[in-house]
């Protein structure tokens, strides 16, 4: 009972945070919501008994990604100017609205396995641990291809866009 309280208390805060980064007109506000959202996201995973993806979230898109976004705001020159508005707002708000309509009729059709004690959750907790996680990293059937493949790739995207921002 208590860990539905906290699950449905963090999936309303993470909502809140996600709702002031698109609806902040100050950027560094928005930074602000989405460092509340990623937190969010993180306590979930801690419900979800996923510890392990919670800590990540954590140290990865808490501690590096959005301190880099808030010391790059700072840093920024003429952060008035940089909240242009957009054109694309109709769109944007469309668009959100037909993904929310996607998602709810995914989650109301879906057959959810209630045999774990989780109804919410479609998988078994256990492949959720840090144990069965490595396993499927470094064990028989290994990811770490993928991993490395997907390592590369964000490499290469990191040096596209210092090329593309070096142009200029």
């Amino acid at each position: 009972m208590g860990m539905n309280i906290a699950f449905w208390v963090l999936a309303a805060t993470a909502t809140a945070g996600a709702l002031m980064v698109v609806s902040m007109r100050s950027l560094f506000r928005a930074a602000l919501g989405l460092i509340l959202c990623f937190l969010s996201i993180a306590g979930l995973f801690i419900t979800l008994t996923a510890e392990y993806l919670g800590i990540v979230q954590i140290l990865i898109y808490v501690g590096a990604i959005a301190v880099l976004i808030i010391m790059s705001i700072v840093l920024t020159r003429d952060i008035e100017h940089s909240n242009v508005p957009s054109p694309y707002k109709l769109p944007a708000v469309l668009g959100a609205l037909s993904f929310i309509g996607v998602a709810i009729w995914a989650i109301l059709n879906t057959k959810w396995d209630n045999s774990t004690g989780m109804a919410f959750l479609p998988i078994s907790p256990k492949t959720l641990h840090t144990e069965s996680i490595g396993q499927m990293l470094f064990g028989q059937d290994s990811l770490v291809l993928a991993v490395e493949i997907a390592a590369l790739l964000i490499l290469v995207a990191v040096i596209g866009a210092i090329s593309v921002a070096k142009e200029k």
